[in-house]
Parts: C-alpha cells; sequence; structure tokens
C-alpha cells in the first residue's frame, strides 16, 4: 500500500529520541584526532597496488624518469582534489563528503536569498535541487564504494591464500571464502567500536609504512653501493603514444584513490576546521613520497623489464633483498589490504549514513547503535552489496566504471565549489584554497572523464551514464514525490529491535 510518511513514524521517531535522551543523545562522536586522521587518508590510499602492480606505471610511460615523474604529478593533481575538499569540509562541516556538499550547494542554487542547509527528511522534495546529490549516492553506494571495498577484500584474499599454493594459482572458492571472511571481520570490527576500526586503521598504516621503508632503504642502499645501472636509464624508452601515458596516469590515480577518505567522517573528526585540512596536507604527500621512493627501491634492485613480468613485484624484491626474511613482505601486503579495506569500510558507513539521515536511502541507514553509537546499519548495507560482488569474482569490468564515475563526481564537486565562490563570496571559510587550485583540479577532472571516451569508446560508457540516469527512476517517485510504503514503517520497526539501533542526532 502506497502512502505518504505516516504518523506513526514520526511517534516512533519521537518515542526513540526521548527515551534515548533520558541517559544521553544518539549521535556521533568526535573521537578521530589529527593521527587517527592521517592514518586513514594514508592508509585508504596505500593499499595492495604499490606492492603487487608499479608495472602499469612503467609500461604506460616506457621510462624510468617519466614513471617517477608521473607518480609525483599523480599526489599533486590528488593533494590539490584534497585540498579543494578542505575547503568544502570546513566551511560544511557535516560528514558524507560529496553527497554533503552537492546537497547544500543546489539548495543554494535553488534558493539564494537565505541559508536553507539542513537536514530534510520531509515528504517530499518538491525540487530537483537534490538530484545531483542523489545520484552520486546512487551510483556510490551500489558501484563505487562497494567495488572498492571488494577489490582491496578480493586482494588481501588473494595474498593470504598464495603461501598454501606455491606452485599454482590458488583456487577461487578459497580466495573468495577468505575474502568474505576479511570483509565480516571488517565490518564487525566498524560495527562494535570507532575506537577500534581508527586503531586498526593506525596499526595497520604504521605496518605499511615500515614495509615502504624497507624497500625505499634497501634501495638507497643499494644505490650507495653503485647499484644505479637501471635508473641511470633515466628517459630512455619513453612512449611517444600519448594514450599510453594517459592509462598510465590512471593506474597511478588508482593507487591514490581514497583521497577524500576524510570527508567522509566530518562530524567525527575533532576540531575539524582545523584537522582536516592538516591531515591531508600532511597525508597525502607523504603517501607521494612513499610511493616515489619505493619505486626507486624497486629500480635499484631490478629492471624495468622484470618489473613488468613480475606478478608481485614487491615479493620480487624480496627474495633478492631480504632472503629467508622474505617471507615478511606477503604479511605486510595482507595487512596493509586489511588497513585499506576497513578505511574503505569506515568512511563507506558514512556516506550511507548521510544518504539515509538525508532521506535519500531507507532512514534506517541513519540510525546508529545506542550502545556504540556505531552506524550499524549503514556498515551491514556496504558489506551485504560488497559481498554480492565478489560472487561472479571478476572486478576488472568495474574498474572503468569506477574510475570513470568517481572522476565524473569529483569534477561535480569541484565545480560547486566554484558555484559558492560566486553565490556565496562572504560566507565564513576556515580554510580557503587558492582559486586556481579548484580549476585546474575540475579541467583534470573533465579530462579524465571525456578522454577515455574519445582514446577508446565502448559501449560500458553507455551502460555507465545508463546507470548512473537510472536514479531518476527512484528518485522522482520516492524523492521528489514522497512516496511511502507503510510496510517500510513496520521493516524499520523490527530492525530497530533487532539491532539496537535508534534515530540519531548531529556530533557534538
Amino acid at each position: 500500500m502506497v502512502a505518504r510518511r505516516s504518523m506513526d513514524m514520526q511517534r516512533l521517531d519521537e518515542d526513540d529520541s526521548s527515551s534515548s535522551a533520558k541517559n544521553e543523545k544518539v549521535g556521533l562522536k568526535r573521537d578521530v584526532g589529527l593521527i587517527s586522521g592521517i592514518a586513514l587518508i594514508i592508509g585508504t590510499m596505500i593499499g595492495s597496488g604499490i606492492f603487487i602492480s608499479p608495472k602499469g606505471m612503467i609500461e604506460g610511460c616506457g621510462s624510468v624518469g617519466l614513471t617517477l615523474i608521473l607518480w609525483c604529478l599523480c599526489g599533486l593533481l590528488t593533494t590539490m582534489g584534497a585540498l579543494s575538499y578542505a575547503e568544502l569540509g570546513t566551511m560544511i562541516p557535516e560528514s558524507g563528503g560529496e553527497h554533503a556538499y552537492l546537497m547544500y550547494t543546489f539548495n543554494k542554487v535553488r534558493k539564494n536569498k537565505k541559508p536553507i542547509y539542513k537536514l530534510m527528511n520531509t515528504q517530499g522534495s518538491k525540487s530537483f535541487a537534490r538530484v545531483p546529490a542523489f545520484l552520486y549516492d546512487w551510483v556510490a553506494l551500489f558501484i563505487i564504494r562497494p567495488t572498492m571495498y571488494a577489490i582491496m577484500a578480493m586482494a588481501l584474499g588473494t595474498y593470504a591464500v598464495k603461501p598454501f599454493y606455491p606452485d599454482c594459482p590458488p583456487p577461487d572458492i578459497a580466495v573468495k571464502l577468505v575474502t568474505a571472511v576479511a570483509m565480516c571481520t571488517i565490518a564487525f570490527i566498524n560495527s562494535v567500536s570507532v575506537k577500534a576500526a581508527t586503531m586498526v586503521q593506525n596499526i595497520t598504516t604504521f605496518t605499511k609504512l615500515i614495509a615502504l621503508a624497507i624497500i625505499s632503504v634497501g634501495g638507497i642502499i643499494m644505490i650507495f653501493k653503485g647499484n644505479t645501472e637501471y635508473l641511470s636509464e633515466g628517459f630512455e624508452g619513453t612512449r611517444n603514444d600519448p594514450q599510453k601515458v594517459a592509462i598510465a596516469f590512471y593506474n597511478g590515480l588508482w593507487a591514490f584513490d581514497g583521497w577524500n577518505s576524510l570527508n567522509f567522517i566530518t562530524e567525527e573528526l575533532k576540531n575539524p576546521t582545523r584537522n582536516l585540512p592538516r591531515a591531508i596536507m600532511i597525508g597525502i604527500p607523504l603517501t607521494t613520497l612513499c610511493y616515489v621512493l619505493a619505486n626507486v627501491g624497486y629500480l635499484a634492485v631490478m629492471s624495468k623489464e622484470e618489473i613488468m613480468i613480475s606478478h608481485a613485484v614487491a615479493v620480487t624484491w624480496g627474495e633478492r633483498m631480504l632472503g629467508v626474511m622474505s617471507w615478511m613482505i606477503p604479511c605486510f601486503v595482507v595487512a596493509s589490504t586489511f588497513g585499506s579495506a576497513n578505511g574503505c569500510l569506515f568512511s563507506s558507513g558514512r556516506l550511507c549514513f548521510s544518504a539515509g539521515r538525508d532521506g535519500h536511502f531507507p532512514r534506517i541507514l541513519s540510525f546508529l547503535q545506542f550502545d556504540r553509537n556505531t552506524p550499524m546499519p549503514a556498515v551491514m548495507f556496504t558489506l551485504i552489496i560488497s559481498l554480492c560482488l565478489i560472487i561472479p569474482g571478476d572486478l576488472s569490468s568495474l574498474i572503468d566504471f569506477f574510475s570513470f564515475a568517481s572522476w565524473l563526481f569529483y569534477g561535480i564537486t569541484t565545480a560547486s565549489l566554484l558555484i559558492l565562490r560566486v553565490i556565496e563570496p562572504k560566507t565564513p571559510r576556515p580554510y580557503k584554497v587558492p582559486l586556481p587550485v579548484p580549476i585546474i583540479v575540475l579541467l583534470a577532472s573533465i579530462y579524465l572523464v571525456i578522454a577515455p571516451i574519445i582514446q577508446n569508446p565502448g559501449i560500458q560508457f553507455v551502460y555507465a551514464v545508463l546507470f548512473i540516469l537510472s536514479g531518476l527512476i527512484i528518485y522522482i517517485p520516492f524523492i521528489y514525490m514522497g512516496i511511502h510504503f507503510k510496510f517500510m514503517d513496520k521493516i524499520t520497526i523490527v530492525l530497530q529491535k533487532l539491532l539496537r539501533v535508534a534515530p540519531t542526532d548531529k556530533a557534538r
């Protein structure tokens, strides 16, 4: 039966709110400090890629010199993108990242006379101002974030199982089972405690930095010993094919993805107006430095041809440099991917939480576990979608869509910063990025969206656009018109009792 949002649901919210308020209001707590924020950024970005397959960059560039330059350029672009997001995050201190910024901006465009930034769990918005934010939620929560989580977890599963099958590829069923167990374990940690999740992130980030330090220092030692044969090649062999260089650039940006993770948890960040820009300005340059030094470490020991044929570059490096201690490298890779997956789920849960709180997804997703103040329903939702994605096992078809959709919305969000500079020039901005920075990011985003279509036009891009636009089929009846099924209220009540969750207040 179809009806408007019922009074019963409103009374349910009032009862839950009043009962939880007897002791303490339910809401996100500011438990994430500067160090944990830096760890989230670094830990989410540094996954398995730098240990397993930096060869994609060398294959596309053709030379050592251009490869190192491209790593630096990728770091520079993501730093500029993150600083643009820092301005938005300090101006709009809400969790949800792009969701919050698009909601704010396009509502301001619609009504440019009075501040209207507020949570809107109303009976129909009667406006298309929410469309950009909703389409982002639609794509991010069903494809982008679950795919990212599944890819990281699959890498973990593969490396965890591989030592038991040294002479052949590990069976898919074993990899998928280990992957599923790891995904459920991470979801459990994130459902139990925010502090436990951040502690895991801090520990795994420290572990992966140690691994990269070992590779970097080992390479530097070899350089001091005179092993500069491969590095001295410089720009020899540089490719003149712009398409291959562009593909290498894509590979590099994939290694940096996760640079916006901290913007998803702004409401849980201590002193966000200070710590958000600081964490970005420390975390991303440090990651860039680690990537460049790790590549120097590889190239001090291995030729570019050896790197390109190696299935796991760090393992090959470890076998040559560490001898009997080479077993440490696979352990570091597993810890690294575990931390990346943890950071991905941590931030994805907050996006899902924000989308539910603003009425774009079922409201149960915005409820918190009132004993622990964790977004358990949102975490479980992301987990379920991700588990479904690992069943077929082949995620390669989603990676192109991932990059295309990600940079499309990065560009739209950066454009929203420029729009706000025009329509709200006097609004306080605790951190303000220089104007050329978001302009460069916007132009780069346009290129990264259009270039693959021009260079390699394919039906997959049509499917991507159709999937994005298919969100309107949900938006028009359920958001614009406010249609609500009464049975959803009963499902919400059952889930509230089962999960012990309640409606939320803003972070304090």
